[in-house]
């Protein structure tokens, strides 16, 4: 390379480490040089109201499929510190139809959260990103930002087809960051991305037979996750009658009158009513945070949109979609921050004119949804057989996937408990209690809801970390 090219190119990397908000040191390896060129389209220089943070962030789309134009929406944020050498995490979030870039990055374990007027955002000191490169995938399409022009994919949403997607972006993203493409490599989510992350991780595990498609897979992480349907409806009835929900007669009903294994569940007329009565009184409370108040007055979310919203149907043991997290209010704040034009420009969605509808989950998504695995429980044991690590947590103040049904699933896998049920500490207090199987850890959060970072963000933080680094979090003061 002569003078005149080698001023040229330095020059080029300069303006681009120029334009993050604040400067870092220019890495001295030709490979992270080389790295930046690739996807510098992709960084994010000017978000709206983005604190001053010491590391890039990239956002953007990766085609899945050429021929019918679908693309899937990210957002990646580099290790706040030593990115080169931290893991890679995938964060999921479920629904079917929830953006992970409106609840996970936005509202848990992004650098950076939504203020409460949704004009701004505030730094995250708890973000994950401490401890790991953190990338959020809004799947399938029709989440958030993800589309595709050729209106009959919509037809075919599903566990199967959003796997596959998963899978086919993960290779093209690693196009795009190669330096990642070795790096160990985890997935985590909650709710239904208790379906999504095992059935990804299974693709992936078995997919890397063929050497040329290998992803350094270590191990997946699941909160509150929906895994097996009968279990999980089962651990949700319960849960609300010993949390004094309803009442003893509705249990009874209920308990005498549904076959969760059964295919012909809501044909029960006394079974319908009573799994009803269970969510008529939800309604008066947050089903993802028993104990916590509800959004009232200044949101735009009319009342109707916050009841619990139970789909019952005919052919299948479905688990009813219901809108909201923890706060709706956090869901509207993060609704008009990304349908502001500055900062879809800034994500690189769009050209700041043509704007695309972003909303934090989308019912369509859910209405569509054509193949669903009732148990993930067959793929637990093929991870497990495969040295995966597998760790999972409830937040115990959670009524849409309770810790009971989980309890109940993880129970029905019959694994040798290799450490017995126990308190965990974090700061010299209870986080939750602790049991160790072989091939698997649970844990709960003392106190949490659905979306545990939102409720104990130091100690999800903690806990994070522990998983990364394969070590139980502490068991004494």
């Amino acid at each position: 390379m002569d003078s005149i090219l080698k001023i040229t190119f330095l020059l080029h990397l300069l303006l681009i480490t120029l334009l993050v908000l604040e400067p870092v040191a220019v890495a001295t390896h030709w490979s992270r040089k080389k790295t930046y060129l690739l996807e510098a389209d992709d960084l994010v220089t000017s978000l709206p109201g983005q604190p001053r943070v010491n590391f890039r962030h990239y956002s953007g789309y990766v085609t899945v499929n050429e021929k019918n134009g679908r693309a899937l929406f990210y957002w990646f944020y580099e290790s706040s510190t030593l990115p080169d050498e931290k893991s890679l995490v995938l964060w999921l979030n479920g629904g079917p139809g929830c953006s992970s870039v409106g609840y996970g990055a936005t509202q848990e374990i992004g650098p950076f959260l939504v203020d409460s007027d949704g004009q701004a955002l505030k730094f995250n000191p708890y973000s994950w990103n401490t401890e790991a490169n953190l990338l959020f995938l809004e799947s399938p399409i029709g989440v958030g930002f993800s589309y595709s022009n050729t209106s009959s994919d919509y037809d075919n949403l599903g566990d199967d087809f959003t796997a596959q997607d998963a899978y086919t972006f993960l290779h093209q993203w690693f196009l795009k960051f190669p330096l990642y493409r070795k790096r160990i490599f985890y997935i985590a989510g909650e709710s239904y991305a208790g379906k999504y992350v095992p059935e990804l991780a299974e693709l992936i595990h078995d997919k890397n037979k063929d050497p040329s498609l290998f992803i350094n897979l270590g191990g997946i992480l699941l909160g509150n996750p929906e895994t097996c349907d009968a279990e999980d409806w089962k651990g949700l009835i319960d849960y609300a009658w010993s949390h004094a929900i309803v009442s003893d007669e509705t249990h009874k009903t209920i308990k005498e009158s549904c076959d969760f294994y059964s295919n012909d569940t809501w044909s029960n007329e006394d079974c319908r009513q009573g799994v009803e009565e269970v969510f008529k009184q939800y309604n008066e409370i947050d089903i993802y945070s028993l104990y916590t108040s509800v959004c009232i007055g200044n949101s735009t979310i009319n009342s109707e949109d916050k009841s619990v919203k139970v789909m019952f149907k005919s052919t299948s043991k479905l688990m009813p979609r219901i809108l909201g997290g923890y706060d709706p209010c956090l869901d509207d704040y993060a609704r008009y921050y990304y349908n502001r034009a500055d900062v879809q420009k800034a994500l690189h969605v769009s050209d700041g004119r043509n704007l695309r509808n972003w909303n934090i989950c989308n019912m369509t998504v859910f209405n569509y949804w054509s193949d669903r695995k009732e148990s993930m429980l067959p793929i637990y044991k093929k991870l497990i057989a495969a040295g995966l690590r597998i760790w999972v947590y409830s937040g115990d103040t959670d009524g849409r996937v309770p810790v009971l049904s989980t309890r109940y699933c993880l129970s029905s896998l019959g694994l040798r408990i290799t450490e017995a049920w126990r308190p965990w500490y974090h700061q010299k207090q209870v986080g939750g209690w602790l049991q160790e199987y072989e091939g698997l850890t649970f844990a709960t959060f003392r106190g949490a809801g659905h979306a545990v970072p939102i409720f104990k963000p130091s100690e999800s933080l903690a806990f994070f970390s522990a998983f990364l680094s394969g070590e139980s979090p502490p068991f004494q003061r």
